[in-house]
């Protein structure tokens, strides 16, 4: 159910007096969404998943690396940089991109969750 113009210009009021009050914390309210990790950063991420692969597998297969000869370090140590490769590859972190601005994304009209909001924003002026 969307908001009456009476409430939207009270929540618009609201969030002025917030940004008047304390800056910092509504741009952290505020937030972001998750950017898409750079290409540069994908590749250090798969390229961390592959080394963690071969680690893997290396520690079962060779039996002498093993720790009291029933635990596999090296698997571990290989398992563990896998994960840290597919999360370094899924995830962006660190500060913005240089074309905007901290705390803030252009939103993405050509991609399917800009089409999505573009199809919600239409439909709720409607009615």
């Amino acid at each position: 159910m969307p908001l009456s113009e009476h409430e939207q210009r009270l929540l618009e009021q609201i969030e002025r007096a917030l940004y008047a009050e304390d800056p910092k914390f509504a741009s952290t309210v505020r937030g972001g969404r998750l950017r898409k990790p750079t290409r540069r950063r994908r590749l250090q991420g798969v390229a961390v998943f592959l080394v963690g692969l071969v680690l893997l597998v290396v520690g079962v297969a060779v039996p002498q690396l093993w720790l009291a000869s029933a635990f596999p370090v090296l698997s571990v140590v290989g398992f563990l940089a896998m994960l840290g490769g597919a999360v370094l590859a899924v995830t962006s972190v660190g500060s913005p991109g240089k074309g905007t601005p901290a705390g803030e994304t252009e939103p993405d009209k050509n991609g399917f969750t800009g089409r999505m909001e573009e199809r919600f924003r239409r439909r709720f002026e409607q009615e």
